[in-house]
């Protein structure tokens, strides 16, 4: 009998994506996404826009009191939102 090299689609996707350099444009769009849930509906509200620019996530919030609140927890956003998507995709969290 023949010996098959069989693996699960999911797996040759990943990897093709990873070898033509769209792994991280994917995990962006899904952070930028995760935000609402993230942060919560009430906090999601107040967003206006949400980018990231050098491992940086630039969140616009339209409350300043809660953008000075928000910049106090940061590196807890950081990590839930990293552990949501489940990489290293930002470093940091600018709230402007």
């Amino acid at each position: 009998m023949f010996k098959r090299n069989v693996k699960p689609v999911g797996e040759l996707i990943l990897r093709n994506l990873h070898i033509q350099g769209l792994e991280t444009p994917l995990l962006q769009k899904r952070l930028i996404e995760s935000w609402p849930t993230v942060a919560g509906e009430a906090i999601a509200r107040y967003t206006t826009q949400v980018r990231i620019y050098n491992q940086t996530l630039y969140v616009s919030m339209s409350v300043p009191a809660l953008r000075a609140e928000l910049s106090m927890r940061r590196q807890e956003f950081v990590t839930r939102l990293n552990q949501y998507v489940g990489n290293q995709v930002i470093a940091d969290i600018r709230f402007c």
